[in-house]
């Protein structure tokens, strides 16, 4: 049972705590998704139209995702993950509300996100269904595959 409160905060995906849980992050995708796996590394999710945030359990990290802007009044959910030793505990859905709310408080018309199709994505699956995201057809640069599927949250509409 977790007992410790859940921290966010903005933080730099470059700092060594975060390197091992994305790694770790990266790899599995690319191990389901080959090709197809789009999570940002620690430089993609450096750039100046990405926020980074940190989840902390006490001095556990927890989890991460973070926000790119992709103008025009829109967004994308990004490399979301919780650490394997966090699942299950409501870090995903603290990371997915905290970036919901601030895609709103941006005044984002629109949040979109990519995931995978394979077995390890249906828990996030899930999470985004219960979150309000509805399918939708590729945006920005994405194309279709079989290994993708693509939401998307409609703040004009909700």
């Amino acid at each position: 049972m977790v007992t410790a409160t859940l921290t966010l905060r903005i933080d730099d995906p470059t700092a060594p705590y975060v390197a091992d849980l994305l790694t770790h992050h990266l790899s599995e995708l690319a191990s389901v998704m080959g090709e197809h796996a789009f999570a940002l590394d620690s430089s993609g999710l450096s750039a100046p139209e990405v926020t980074f945030w940190t989840a902390w359990r006490g001095d556990l990290l927890a989890g991460f995702a973070a926000l790119k802007d992709l103008g025009d009044g829109e967004g994308e959910v990004k490399s979301m993950r919780a650490a394997p030793e966090a699942r299950g505990t409501g870090v995903g859905r603290a990371l997915l509300d905290h970036v919901v709310s601030e895609a709103r408080a941006r005044g984002y018309a629109r949040l979109y996100l990519e995931t995978g199709t394979a077995e390890l994505h249906q828990p996030a699956i899930a999470l985004y269904r219960k979150g309000g995201f509805t399918s939708c057809p590729p945006f920005a640069d994405y194309a279709e595959s079989p290994h993708n599927q693509f939401m998307v949250l409609d703040f004009i509409s909700a």
